[in-house]
């Protein structure tokens, strides 16, 4: 009999690449990364959610956890802890130009902020970052 082990290292949700991820097909449900290459979703929310788990682009579940629905059973689900945890956006951000503003670049309202500059660094486009944005506010 073979043993399965598994290392998770720090900020890295390599994990989730590695495990089979059951489908989900309720309507409230949120897509895997997999299936969000597959399915090419429409509405901005999912799109913005697909953007925010794809670890070629926001990967935000590496260092920030979520506690809405996700695709993956409770003791699989994905997030870190380096960053805070994305809860009650729209009453953290109000305004949503401080939502993208952060978004955009961390650094202008934190110098020592960990958090990449994915708009400044053009790790994720305008539309991109919008849509993370239509996501947050979901949530």
């Amino acid at each position: 009999m073979r043993k399965l082990t598994v290392v998770i290292c720090g900020a890295a949700s390599l994990l989730i690449g590695a495990l089979s991820v059951p489908t989900f097909v309720s309507a409230d449900s949120l897509p895997d990364e997999g299936q969000c290459r597959k399915a090419k979703p429409a509405d901005a929310v999912t799109q913005g959610w697909c953007v925010a788990i794809t670890r070629r682009k926001g990967n935000c579940l590496a260092c920030h956890s979520v506690t809405t629905k996700t695709p993956w059973p409770e003791m699989l689900a994905p997030g870190g802890n380096m960053g805070p945890p994305l809860v009650a956006m729209k009453q953290r951000f109000p305004d949503k130009a401080k939502l993208r503003a952060q978004l955009y670049d961390a650094t202008k309202m934190n110098p020592q902020s960990v958090m990449p500059p994915f708009g400044k660094h053009q790790l994720l486009t305008d539309k991109e970052i919008d849509l993370v944005m239509e996501w947050l506010y979901s949530i």
